[in-house]
């Protein structure tokens, strides 16, 4: 007889995340293009600069001291190192730079800091509110701890605000504007839209945050994970910037995107009422991440190996950016009602599709891309559970992992998808 296991809450709201799926396809077809895995390039991964800050790590007098458990916090040196990085980032000339090196947590990659701070304020049945579209991944990080999840519509300059407003006055209304615990937003080249939270917004979306924080503390949650990746355009100020009293914005980022995934290292800025419990939550989870990791990316700061390898994967990315927007100009420019975003940086290019035009993963145009040998992230995956605005003719398109040759075939791939799903559409 087959004893049944009885699974906890948590782990029944625990969907398969999107991806998995996603990755999946690839697999099974070794041959497909994916357009669809936000990875990093693999060509361009820092191994000598890895090898020689390890070499010197290694040999260092207190070598065994990377080998060894840390903090919980993280690195004293990295946290520093972060810290003066962000001062420079902001121009702040050696003023107040509104987070001390306590305040300052270096996480298993910018997820676990994502994890960590919605774990330590959410509650079954609290409200997250995100830009709708968002990233979808945390999306499954919110499911998992029964939070509800509410979509804010954005438009060429970010999260609406007019809309956020909207939003909380209707919350207001049905009695559970109280609930709203985080508002997150993706400041720099959105996931999965390109799109950065213009400079203007910034400090009103923390003049709203604070102006509905009566009854208690609504947190804006900044994931700055593509701050170093941009290409062109304008520089913006963080959220955090704009936070004077160093109370309402928590600030994600994360070594992964600019340096290498497999070191599994990102850091987060958390307002002094959250540190406790953060870290404490962090404590029970692993002790700190790893040391010897920590202690590498420090080396590799310090070595100025780090704005080297940045400096060598912006201009690797803003070509490959290029040859995906010219392929798109070159064979989708020709179907009436599609369009994309031109991003500034990041690794996504946001595509709209004629409405006429399902790209949801179980629908026809996904079987034909995929037929065809290419593969993307279609829209639904990235609207929240409640959004007003869920658009099932959209997809994102990454230009990170493939070879340029690789992006521009698959994105002729993707026009040939486009014109027989509109043939089929007449016939019917």
């Amino acid at each position: 007889m087959t004893v049944p296991v009885h699974l906890s809450q948590r782990a029944r709201w625990a969907g398969e995340q999107p991806v998995a799926f996603l990755m999946q396809q690839a697999v099974d077809r070794a041959e497909v293009i994916s357009l669809a895995a936000g990875l990093v390039d693999h060509t361009s991964l820092p191994s000598v600069a890895a090898c020689e800050a390890a070499c010197i790590l290694l040999q260092h007098t207190n070598a065994r001291s990377s080998l060894q458990y840390g903090t919980t916090l993280g690195y004293p040196d990295l946290r520093r190192q972060v810290q003066e990085r962000y001062i420079d980032q902001e121009h702040l000339d050696g003023q107040n730079p509104n987070v001390d090196l306590d305040q300052i947590i270096i996480t298993s990659g910018s997820q676990q800091f994502l994890h960590l701070v919605s774990e330590a304020l959410i509650d079954p049945g609290d409200i997250v509110l995100m830009s709708s579209p968002s990233y979808f991944v945390y999306m499954g990080t919110l499911a998992n701890l029964g939070a509800r999840v509410i979509g804010v519509p954005m438009d060429e300059h970010g999260m609406s605000l007019d809309a956020l407003q909207d939003i909380m006055c209707q919350l207001q209304q049905e009695g559970s504007v109280d609930r709203v615990k985080l508002i997150y937003v993706i400041s720099y080249y959105q996931n999965p839209t390109g799109v950065s939270l213009s400079e203007e917004r910034r400090p009103l979306l923390l003049e709203l945050a604070r102006s509905w924080s009566e009854k208690q503390r609504i947190f804006v949650l900044e994931d700055a994970a593509y701050r170093e990746l941009r290409y062109e355009g304008p520089e913006f100020h963080s959220l955090h910037y704009y936070d004077a009293p160093g109370d309402t914005v928590i600030h994600c980022q994360t070594f992964s995107k600019p340096f290498a995934p497999g070191l599994r290292t990102g850091f987060g800025f958390l307002p002094r009422s959250l540190v406790a419990a953060v870290t404490d939550l962090k404590g029970n989870q692993d002790f700190g991440s790893p040391n010897f990791n920590q202690q590498l990316l420090s080396v590799v700061m310090d070595q100025g190996l780090y704005d080297s390898h940045l400096q060598k994967l912006k201009r690797v990315y803003k070509k490959k950016l290029g040859v995906m927007l010219q392929a798109l100009d070159q064979y989708c420019s020709g179907f009436q009602g599609v369009e994309w975003i031109r991003p500034h940086g990041g690794l996504y290019v946001w595509m709209k599709l004629p409405m006429s035009i399902d790209t949801g993963s179980g629908s026809l145009f996904f079987q034909i891309a995929l037929k065809k040998g290419m593969t993307y992230v279609p829209g639904e995956f990235c609207f929240p559970s409640e959004s007003t605005q869920v658009h099932q003719s959209c997809l994102r398109l990454s230009f990170g992992v493939e070879s340029e040759a690789n992006i521009c075939e698959g994105i002729r791939r993707l026009a040939q998808a486009i014109d027989e799903t509109i043939s089929r559409n007449l016939l019917r």
